[in-house]
């Protein structure tokens, strides 16, 4: 059984602008399974649709058509069930400012009927390095700690799903190695993680299979390994000084000084260096290298429909 099953899922939202009754498709015929254990990424630009399937998943928002199941269990026909397996960590900073910590993690726990877990509640915070801030308001808290305590409220009732969506958002790399040391001890415990990000190193070195969201459809679902070895071989990465010309530019990932080539054999290497030394800037650093997530990535959203 899965953990997380989309069949055949489609949601329309009414345009702003428009013909009365016209919509668009925030999903569109999106299918896929997520198998109990898998850390799972799912990535996609703004806009996407990776925000409409988790808040379908988690039963804030109703599929146009298709079936979402959590361990078996309908999101809409067996709601409470399935929100029972989960914890889901939101990308926006939700909280009630009238309560401690630690008094936070008890009412989550009330939420889901669970009872006498202090031993756990003092894991959670030890473990994210909130155990001394168990007794501050929540309105003291900086945005990081605050998104602590969002990991801690996800967690708190023992979910056999984990969802983050952006959990590392604006956040400090402290944070990041202490979330990530923690969610990879629990995955290997046997959870089920679905990540979304925007760091694309995360998700490259976490996530065992992958799926890419584009305009609402799915346009590549793969190991996370096969999906690096369908992409170019090597890159040609650059340091220059200067300026491309735009047509060599736009075959370029451009990051200020930075720029980089997909290159598939020798003879391409050789090709883009010669166009880079005719095109007259000047090189001050070169460097060949394997292709990463980001460099798929750009191919996959680049790509044709």
């Amino acid at each position: 059984m899965p953990a997380i099953s989309l069949q055949s899922v489609t949601r329309h939202y009414p345009l702003a602008r428009g013909p009365k009754g016209a919509t668009f498709a925030a999903l569109d015929d999106v299918s896929l399974d997520i198998e109990e254990g898998e850390f799972f990424g799912l990535l996609g630009p703004n806009g996407a649709g990776k925000t409409t399937l988790i808040s379908i998943l988690a039963g804030l928002v109703r599929a146009s058509s298709g079936r979402v199941s959590v361990l078996g269990h309908d999101v809409q026909a067996d709601y409470a069930r399935a929100r029972q397996q989960l914890g889901v960590v939101p990308q926006e900073l939700v909280f009630d400012p009238f309560f401690n910590v630690r008094e936070t993690l008890r009412i989550q726990s009330g939420y889901f009927g669970v009872k006498n877990n202090e031993a756990w509640i003092d894991e959670l915070l030890e473990s994210l390095g909130l155990a001394d801030k168990a007794s501050a308001n929540m309105r003291q808290l900086s945005g990081g700690m605050k998104r602590r305590v969002l990991v801690a409220q996800a967690l708190v009732h023992k979910p056999p799903v984990i969802v983050l969506d952006e959990p590392t958002a604006g956040v400090d790399v402290e944070l990041r190695q202490t979330l990530w040391a923690f969610v990879s001890k629990l995955n290997k415990q046997g959870h089920t993680v679905l990540l979304t990000t925007h760091y694309l190193e995360e998700a490259e070195a976490l996530c065992n299979r992958i799926a890419m969201l584009k305009t609402g459809k799915v346009v590549a679902l793969e190991r996370t390994s096969e999906l690096l070895k369908a992409a170019s071989s090597h890159v040609l990465r650059m340091k220059i000084t200067g300026e491309l010309p735009g047509e060599l530019a736009a075959r370029a990932r451009v990051t200020g000084r930075v720029v980089q080539f997909p290159a598939h054999d020798a003879r391409e290497i050789e090709r883009y260096l010669a166009a880079v030394r005719e095109s007259g800037v000047t090189v001050d650093d070169v460097e060949i290298t394997k292709a990463d997530l980001e460099d798929v990535f750009l191919e996959v959203m680049g790509g044709k429909q």
